[in-house]
């Protein structure tokens, strides 16, 4: 086996050297088959970490190599600690470097209980990637299966990764190679109370599944989603050093209670949060009223490991709907790069550098400075209501051409013909738009500082942006003009949209899908473009209420019937791609919202 050499009685063979164990028979080898589930740390067969000064002490992968104890430790993965990833609470391992620290997946029994639409694992494959089918086992009896991959630790893609770490060690000493762990969920049976789980059997001699960490995902049913912006690259900033972040943000719910949502996504180290707090927006960077302060877990502020999320704490607030909020963050570090949503339509502001805590300001004196993308925050949610709209796609979601400071995106228009309306639940309605984002390639690499912030691709992004978030019920899909303007073949694209509706259905998620949009007379926008783009709506038209809970044809409804190859004058913003106010008005009016309901 890979992970940790062939598995014999004894102990672990790995290179001709032979790597005992604990003991001959530790509890976990011992008690690998037992018929009852045993907690996940009881199976732990493999020791992946290592200090970097005694590197000989785990050996991960059967030649020697292993995650590095230091380097985990400054990504914030120190053991014992809770990481959120995806809506999920995972806990990293609490065993000491060169201790076993993961189970290699071979039909174990995992007790495991919760009430949830998903399991995560924290995964990682060795050999490649590693995968296979298990079953989960509900307190009535009854049982589900599921299909459990994972990326190779060395050379799985870097989009859909929990945590990077810059190096590995080896048995001659740290090496400079990238080393990837990911958080992957699968579905189960929606609210029903889960006993255990069983892990995939051995995928055989060329790979290991490694499992250090698993939990239900439980749906925060008492809260629905106002507002959200994800992550859509990670840039360097500033530096800013000990400054205020006062971010503005519009709901499309209200409630008596609210919370945010903290991302920390594509970062190699922790996120230091000083202090927080929410506040009505009065005038620019003013608050209506003393903004009220936020903490999480109790305290004042947070640490949020890398590639990780915090929730703040519930706050008794009453949030009116339809209301711009002033979000302010204290970064009291120095801070030179940052996970971002870059494409706002929305000036947010920045205290000056060096003016230290001023989250708990009333008046905007202090905010000299201006901000054009959402840092670190991702989510804004309120409590009670009935749940939320995803609205999944690139640019014309996201409100490009729009007008500033105006919440004029179809999602807030759409949000605002819910909130006037008593036909159907009044949700929320949470933006997961990314400008120049696409359905099946990644333009942000998902690592590293980069001036690309056009996000990973639709699909890598699901879990994160849409599967996770809060309250969701019903995903729109309004995305593919990107893919074919870039050359993506029509089939891809089809394949790509097909395969987002299989995953979200599979989470209970109503999917509604919409026709792309004309774009003649934008730079590059070719008859072989318009090709590929009737290729995939006529596809939509035809197949895809097989696919799709409902269509929207938001194609006939933006382009000009005369030449239906761009977009009608009246709509358009200029560029003759995203469309104006008007055209996104028209866009969300278009909308059946009897479409919407589960």
């Amino acid at each position: 086996m890979p992970g940790g050499g062939r598995r014999t009685a004894a102990g672990t063979v790995a290179g001709g050297v032979l790597l005992a164990l604990a003991a001959a028979t530790t509890p976990a080898l011992a008690e690998t088959h037992r018929t009852e589930p045993l907690p996940l740390e009881r199976l732990f067969d493999n020791r992946a970490v290592s200090d970097d000064a005694r590197p000989g002490e785990a050996d991960f992968d059967g030649a020697g190599r292993s995650l590095s104890a230091q380097a985990l430790a400054a990504a914030g993965w120190t053991p014992g600690r809770r990481i959120g990833l995806d809506g999920a609470r995972l806990s990293w391992p609490r065993s000491a470097a060169g201790r076993p620290d993961n189970v290699r997946a071979d039909g174990q029994q995992v007790r495991l209980s919760g009430r949830g639409d998903a399991v995560s694992f924290l995964v990682a494959g060795v050999g490649g990637t590693a995968a296979g089918t298990g079953t989960v086992r509900y307190r009535d009896g009854s049982r589900s299966t599921y299909t459990l991959t994972a990326p190779d630790w060395r050379t799985g893609p870097l989009s859909t990764k929990a945590v990077a770490l810059p190096h590995l060690n080896t048995p001659d000493g740290p090496v400079a190679e990238t080393a990837r762990l990911y958080a992957v969920t699968v579905p189960v049976a929606r609210g029903r109370a889960i006993s255990s789980v069983t892990l995939p059997a051995d995928p055989g001699p060329g790979s290991d599944l490694h499992v250090f960490a698993a939990a239900v995902r439980e749906p925060a049913e008492d809260w629905t989603g106002s507002w959200s912006a994800p992550a859509s690259g990670y840039t360097a900033v500033g530096p800013w050093t000990d400054r205020t972040l006062r971010l503005v943000v519009h709901t499309s719910t209200g409630g008596p209670r609210v919370r945010i949502r903290l991302a920390n996504t594509f970062a190699r180290t922790p996120a230091r949060i000083g202090h927080a707090s929410v506040a009505v927006q009065g005038s620019g960077a003013a608050a209506a009223a003393r903004p009220v302060p936020l903490r999480f877990g109790g305290r004042p502020g947070t640490e949020i490991p890398a590639g990780a999320e915090a929730y703040s704490d519930p706050l008794g607030l009453r949030v009116p709907p339809d209301t711009n909020l002033l979000v302010s963050i204290h970064l009291p570090g120095t801070v030179a790069e940052v996970p971002v949503h870059s494409r706002t339509n929305q000036r947010s502001f920045l205290s000056a550098p060096g003016s230290g805590d001023r989250t708990g300001d009333l008046d905007g004196g202090a905010f000299t400075g201006s901000l054009t993308t959402w840092p670190l925050l991702t989510g804004v949610d309120t409590g009670g209501g009935p749940g939320s709209v995803v609205t999944l796609g690139d640019s014309i979601t996201d409100g490009d051409k729009s007008t500033v400071d105006a919440n004029r995106r179809w999602p807030d228009v759409l949000a605002r013909r819910l909130r006037e309306q008593s036909t159907v639940p009044r949700y929320g309605v949470l933006n997961a738009g990314i400008s120049a984002n696409r359905v099946v390639t990644d333009r942000y690499p998902g690592d590293g500082v980069s001036t690309d912030t056009g996000g990973v691709s639709a699909q890598h992004r699901l879990d994160r942006d849409v599967l996770a978030a809060t309250g969701a019920r019903t995903v729109v899909v309004f995305q593919g003009i990107n893919d074919v303007r870039w050359g993506t073949p029509a089939e891809e694209v089809v394949a790509g949209l097909r395969a987002i509706a299989e995953r979200a259905r599979a989470r209970g998620l109503r999917v509604v899908a919409a026709t792309i949009a004309p774009c003649e007379g934008y730079p590059g926008c070719s008859a072989e473009v318009e090709a590929r783009r009737t290729a995939v709506n006529t596809w939509l038209r035809r197949e895809g209420a097989g696919v799709f809970g409902a269509v929207l044809d938001f194609d006939a409804v933006i382009r000009d019937p005369a030449r239906p190859t761009r977009m009608l004058p009246a709509y358009d913003s200029g560029d003759h791609l995203h469309p104006g106010d008007a055209g996104l008005r028209a866009l969300a009016e278009s909308v059946d919202l009897r479409t919407l309901v589960p």
